[in-house]
C-alpha cells in the first residue's frame, strides 16, 4: 500500500496536533459524544479558518474516529452522527484578469528568473511545487512542450523533489511560442547550465515575497501564488476552451474536480441552447 507523501503526512499531523487534540485532550475516544464533536467544531468556528480548511480539519477529526471504528472495533462513532463543518470547495475564486496580470508583469524587471517563473505560472496553470521542480531538460524548445513529472517543497531546511500527488499530475503541457522563446533566452543567459539544474532554484516563500512586492508595485488586488493556477483556468474559459482540454492542461485526476472548482466560471449555455432548439424548430416547421 502507498503511504502518504512526508509533506502530506506532517500537515495532517500538524492539523491533530493543533486543533483536535488541545481540545479533546486525554478524553478516551469511546467516551467523545456527538455534542463534543459540536462543541469543537464550534470553537473551530471561531477561529475563522476559511471554509475549505474547516473541511479539511475535519476530515482528521473523521478519520481518525473511522480508523477507531475499522480496525479497533469503536462501537459509536459521533462523527456520523453530526454534520461536516466547512465546505470541500470554496465559494469563490480570487484571480488576476489578463489586465491584472499585465500591470503586474510590467513592473518585474524583464528577462529575470522571476519574470520568467511568473510568466510560466500565469500561461501553463502549473501548480509552484511543479514549477521549482523543473530542470532545462523538462522543456522541449523543439517542439514548444513542457513536461511535469515532480513537485519540490522545502521542509526542515532540506529541499524535497518528489513525484507529483496523482498519476494525471504527470503531464506534457504545450507551451505558448512566446513563453518557450523568454524559457530558452533565460536558461541561454545560464552559461552551463546542466540539463538537471533546477530552472528556478528559490523556495516557495521568496516567489511568495518578491509577487507580494510587485503587487503592492502594480496597485492591484492581493491574491496567493497558487491563484496564477485560477487566473490561467479563468482566461482560458474566457476564451471558450472546454473543460476536459483544461483538466488535461491542469492534471486534474478527475474531470469533476475541474467542473467543481471551476464551473461557476463558465456562462450558462442554457439561453444559447433554448435559441438553437427555437430556430431548428422554426426551420422544421417553416
Amino acid at each position: 500500500m502507498e503511504t502518504l507523501k512526508e509533506r502530506t503526512a506532517k500537515n495532517k499531523r500538524y492539523m491533530i496536533d493543533m486543533h483536535v487534540i488541545p481540545f479533546f485532550g486525554t478524553k478516551p475516544m469511546n467516551e467523545i459524544t456527538p455534542a463534543d464533536v459540536i462543541q469543537w467544531q464550534n470553537k473551530m468556528r471561531e477561529k475563522g479558518f476559511s471554509q475549505t480548511y474547516l473541511r479539511m480539519i475535519q476530515n482528521q477529526l473523521t478519520a481518525l474516529f473511522t480508523h477507531a471504528s475499522n480496525i479497533y472495533n469503536l462501537a459509536n462513532n459521533p462523527c456520523k452522527k453530526v454534520k461536516k463543518m466547512g465546505k470541500s470547495d470554496a465559494d469563490r475564486l480570487d484571480f488576476w484578469t489578463i489586465e491584472e496580470y499585465n500591470k503586474f508583469i510590467e513592473t518585474v524587471e524583464k528577462d529575470t528568473m522571476y519574470y520568467v517563473l511568473f510568466e510560466l505560472l500565469f500561461w501553463t496553470g502549473a501548480r509552484i511545487g511543479e514549477a521549482l521542480a523543473l530542470t532545462k531538460g523538462d522543456i522541449d524548445f523543439n517542439s514548444n512542450q513542457m513536461h511535469i513529472d515532480k513537485t519540490y517543497y522545502r521542509v526542515d531546511g532540506r529541499d524535497i523533489i518528489t513525484t507529483p500527488k496523482t498519476e494525471q499530475s504527470v503531464r506534457t503541457v504545450e507551451l505558448p511560442k512566446f513563453l518557450s522563446e523568454e524559457i530558452k533566452d533565460y536558461t541561454d543567459r545560464i552559461y552551463g547550465m546542466p540539463d538537471d539544474a533546477r530552472l528556478f532554484p528559490v523556495v516557495n516563500e521568496a516567489v511568495q515575497h518578491k509577487m507580494k512586492r510587485h503587487t503592492e508595485k502594480a496597485g492591484i488586488k492581493k491574491i496567493r501564488v497558487h491563484d496564477f493556477r485560477h487566473s490561467h483556468v479563468a482566461y482560458l474559459i474566457n476564451q471558450g476552451v472546454d473543460p476536459l482540454i483544461i483538466k488535461e492542461r491542469l492534471g486534474h485526476k478527475d474531470i469533476k474536480i475541474t467542473l467543481n472548482t471551476y464551473g461557476h466560471l463558465y456562462p450558462s449555455k442554457q439561453r444559447a441552447v433554448a435559441d438553437m432548439l427555437n430556430a431548428r424548430n422554426s426551420v422544421d416547421n417553416g
